[in-house]
């Protein structure tokens, strides 16, 4: 999902021209310690600055809604406890992230107890490119998660009707009719990669 600076635009349709003409209204920035104690809803803290998730399209909201219920569907059947959330905020090395999809193990739960923001990656991470999201930026935030805790990474292109999946060694591409398959995490869970983005 693409990010951008947090502001808030009030959308100004002339009559005359029909041109959007936008107010801009930058938020307040805060330390790392405050946004800890208290993230804000769908933003992220990176490099100092509050950045909005922006960018979400039907086909985007479905496809992480589909991904999310089968994580969490498999979770359940397989009795292998932990928690499936999206767009919770965690702490990599270097930022507060929110993924689209994201799995908590049992063992991680247990460790850290009642918190707002995961100290650390989730194991396994899922983040759906919007149109407007550019492959370098979610390459090097699937790079980011691997070096802050998680396991596997699995970046989902619901326009061009692929997954690649970062298993911290290698990156590996599913696409057509193909059977998309956790690598490190959550093992044995599989979909049918039409069934996911169609």
């Amino acid at each position: 999902m693409m990010v951008n600076p947090v502001i808030l635009q009030k959308p100004q349709v002339s009559p005359t021209s029909q041109q959007q003409k936008t107010e801009v209204v930058t938020l307040p920035s805060i330390s790392l310690e405050e946004f800890l104690i208290n993230p804000l809803e769908g933003i992220e803290w990176v490099d100092g600055n509050l950045i909005e998730k922006t960018g979400m399209t039907f086909k985007h909201s479905v496809t992480q809604s589909k991904l999310s219920s089968s994580w969490r569907n498999y979770k359940n059947a397989s009795k292998c406890g932990g928690e499936v959330g999206t767009e919770a905020p965690c702490r990599t090395n270097r930022q507060i992230r929110r993924p689209d999809v994201a799995y908590v193990t049992q063992e991680i739960l247990d460790q850290h107890g009642e918190f707002k923001v995961l100290p650390q990656s989730f194991p396994l991470i899922a983040e759906i490119a919007s149109p407007d999201d550019k492959a370098e930026e979610l390459f090097a935030k699937a790079q980011e998660y691997l070096e802050s805790g998680c396991h596997e990474v699995w970046l989902v292109f619901p326009e061009a009707k692929l997954v690649m999946i970062n298993n911290g060694e290698r990156w590996l591409l599913f696409n057509g009719d193909q059977v998309v398959t956790t690598q490190n995490v959550l093992p044995g869970f599989e979909v049918a990669l039409s069934d996911l983005v169609n």
